[in-house]
């Protein structure tokens, strides 16, 4: 699903950083321990005179009648040709550029740091698939990867393929798709999905050109090397060949909404003018993928809306009739995958909050063949299930911790072990479904990614590899596990912290704080090497669990959306006060960081408490919920009425405008922010933080800084390439310890 949320390896490297022993200092025992360093910070707000952008008169008239004024509307131009728009964000740009440069030299310390922890001629742990062991790695000094595979054979495996690699010894490797040579001379490239036809013998992937995410599907014949002629414009990251290895399923966008409208199967050596239309959704509110069974014997058309999910399947041999495993029903969540004679569905049916397991017959085309498998439990939500010949390996979560069950045939269960009290832990790539090995990933705050497999017969656990940090000694840190009162007095919230083990807990430390809170995306515990650099300053960095995500179960998300979103505001401001309270940071040396719907959340809680925060950090911020949510032409907006609200209706509109960001600024002083967009975000489009950031200039009454940088070759990611974007944090990192007062070195 696209939704208004990060891709998941931006948010590895600016959300994540995270921890594992949960050992918490007492104000008593860290009496003795010296303050938090502060420095002064530099004078930047005079650096510069802030652009001022012109105001023009435009009201925005909702079906039932309600207006609102809207200066700024103008700054939306889909087509980004504007030339005073793009005047106005350049302005903002050569601004930032200007106040920023006495931090160039900060900047570029935080990015070396940064870049040193990174082995650069890196790969994945490799696995194994129709008789190929696949994987990706890096060259030293380059920004993109190289996908490749090598033939199985006797004495190959997932280790001495990564001895080989680590030798430099690439005999026997075949490439796939180097993606610096197909990026060479771009600003930005992002190769998407690659699927490799049954035969193995073709390759489809996806590219993108300017981060907007409508990619471009091209072909490669694996035998000659030859890139084939035929290309598919206008489509989603999400491809799947048929048995036949010529015919390729895919999924169409909307040109303007970008809603992912209809499957289509394209014959290799055909126009693709002429592909066959296989499916249309007429239901704008739901999104559209494509994939394979566990066994491959189906290919799946699955929709899916925020409250309910329809399946369509048919034989990968001959996948002309699509049939409906069970009609769409509202309220009614499910997904599902085939092994064997049956299929086990993941479902909410029947009043499973938390969801459940039941298995249908093959042929199943109705919820009325379901049956019951793994119970629902009230504790217990269950997240997904993947299926192996003897076992099923059941992804849980529970107490705001993952887990994973194995449910064996013969009807024994048993968890899989975790080595630490606070984690996070998740299924990893387990292709064929024949194996007693199932591998999972594993990491904590202090702990890298690791990769283990597990042999569910014999108990016998291997780690494959762990996630290499130059340079990193994690007994330097330490983490703990904190639960912060809600304002009603009877919630708990769940908190993540991290912090240096000479940081003390005496009310003296610069604290950043982080949450996303929508969409039931959990934000859990997990390391990150870019954030490193803020512990070795003197930063304590928290994961705020608020209400919204899933961490403890589908009612946690429940109410954090529709009419209960601001208990996701009001439980980020109640965990900074009790952090503050308990010690954890200086009451006046708060950051908060969040992006896209998290960016929504930094709006939210700029305007209810700005006393509370130093410096705000929001990168592609939702901001302009009222006016987006009215207008079905912005992408996403269709897909999200069940998750904010259709303002069409008065009841959600009177709600959404008590929150909007861009709809509550006022006059009064606001604390320092850092606002980022990109020019061709397809999730959050770039002007909504311009709005934001020009109405936030006329009504400010504060002398903090407001910087707006807009990444003009980028969408809602970011830069591509994997340095690059260590630029952009190392700049918006450098902003935020100069307004916390935190010292240049570590």
């Amino acid at each position: 699903m696209n939704m208004r949320t990060l891709k998941p390896t931006f948010l590895l490297l600016t959300t994540s950083l995270l921890m594992t022993s949960l050992s918490a200092c007492t104000p008593g025992k860290d009496a003795d321990r010296p303050a938090v360093a502060r420095a002064a910070p530099r004078a930047l707000a005079s650096a510069a005179t802030p652009p001022d952008t012109a105001q023009r008169p435009h009201t925005v008239v909702a079906p039932h009648g309600a207006e609102r004024s809207d200066e700024y509307y103008w700054l939306r131009d889909d087509k980004r040709e504007n030339p005073e728009m793009l005047a106005y964000l350049a302005a903002e740009n050569a601004y930032a550029d200007s106040v920023l440069a006495p931090l160039k030299g900060v900047q570029d310390t935080l990015y070396e740091e940064i870049v040193a922890r990174i082995k650069q001629d890196d790969s994945s742990v490799p696995y194994r698939e129709r008789g190929y062991w696949y994987y990706t790695r890096f060259e030293t000094g380059k920004d993109y990867p190289v996908h490749a595979r090598r033939a199985d054979a006797e004495g190959v495996d997932a280790l001495s393929i990564q001895r080989a690699n680590e030798a430099g010894d690439f005999a026997g490797e075949q490439v796939l798709l180097d993606v610096n040579a197909l990026a060479e001379g771009k600003d930005y490239y992002q190769a998407g999905v690659l699927a490799v036809s049954q035969d193995n013998r073709l390759l489809a992937w996806a590219e993108d050109l300017n981060g907007r995410r409508q990619y471009t599907v091209r072909f490669r014949d694996l035998e000659s090397g030859e890139t084939l002629p035929d290309t598919i414009a206008g489509v989603s990251p999400n491809l799947v060949w048929a048995d036949d290895n010529k015919t390729l399923f895919y999924v169409e966008n909307d040109p303007d909404t970008l809603l992912t409208k209809r499957v289509k199967a394209h014959v290799l050596g055909t126009p693709a003018a002429s592909d066959r239309l296989v499916y249309e959704e007429q239901d704008d509110t739901y999104y559209m993928g494509i994939g394979r069974t566990r066994d491959d014997k189906y290919i799946v058309i699955g929709l899916d809306s925020t409250v309910s999910n329809e399946l369509r399947y048919a034989p990968a041999a001959d996948p002309r009739q699509f049939k409906v495993l069970a009609p769409r029903q509202r309220e009614v969540e499910y997904d599902a995958d085939h092994l064997g004679e049956r299929w086990v569905i993941r479902t909410n049916a029947d009043g499973a909050t938390n969801f459940k397991l039941v298995e249908a017959p093959s042929e199943a085309t109705s919820r009325a063949q379901w049956k019951d498998l793994v119970a629902h439990d009230q504790d217990v939500f269950i997240e997904g299930v993947e299926l192996f010949d003897g076992f099923m390996a059941v992804a849980e979560r529970s107490d705001a911790l993952e887990r994973l069950r194995l449910v064996r045939n013969d009807g024994s269960e048993e968890y899989v072990k975790a080595d630490e009290p606070a984690y996070s832990m998740g299924l990893a790539a387990n292709p064929e479904p024949d194996s007693e090995w199932l591998r999972y990933a594993y990491t904590s705050m202090t702990t890298p990614a690791t990769t283990y497999e597990l042999n569910v017969n014999t108990g016998e656990r291997r780690q494959l590899k762990q996630q290499p940090v130059p340079g990193y000694d994690p007994s330097r840190y330490v983490t703990e596990r904190v639960w912060a009162p809600a304002r009603d007095g009877v919630t708990k919230i769940p908190v993540t912290l991290v912090r240096h083990k000479d940081t003390p807990k005496d009310g003296t430390a610069p604290l950043l704080q982080y949450a996303y809170g929508s969409y039931g995306i959990s934000m859990d515990p997990g390391f990150s090497a870019t954030n490193v650099s803020l512990l070795d300053r003197g930063v304590v960095y928290a994961i705020a669990h608020i209400r919204g995500g899933q961490e403890l179960g589908r009612k946690w998300y429940e109410d954090g959306k529709l009419l209960h979103k601001t208990n996701t505001f009001t439980d980020f401001i109640d965990v900074t006060d009790f952090l503050v309270k308990e010690g954890h940071a200086a009451p006046d040396r708060v950051a908060a960081f969040g992006g896209s719907a998290g960016g929504l959340l930094m709006g939210a809680i700029s305007n209810m408490a700005p006393e509370k925060y130093n410096v705000i950090l929001s990168q592609v911020p939702f901001v302009d919920v009222a006016t987006t949510m009215l207008d079905p032409s912005i992408p996403l907006t269709t897909n999200e009425y069940d998750e904010w609200g259709n303002p069409e209706e008065k009841e959600y509109y009177d709600y959404i405008v008590t929150y909007s960001p861009y709809d509550n600024l006022e006059a009064k002083a606001y604390p320092a922010m850092f606002v980022g967009t990109g020019l061709w975000d397809s999730q959050v489009q770039y002007w909504e933080p311009a709005k934001y950031v020009a109405r936030l200039r006329d009504l400010n009454t504060g002398d903090r800084p407001l910087l707006f940088r807009t990444n003009m070759e980028a969408g809602h990611g970011g830069k591509s390439g994997r340095f690059r974007r260590f630029r952009e944090s190392a700049e918006m990192y450098a902003f935020m310890l100069d307004q916390l007062g935190v010292p240049e070195a570590p």
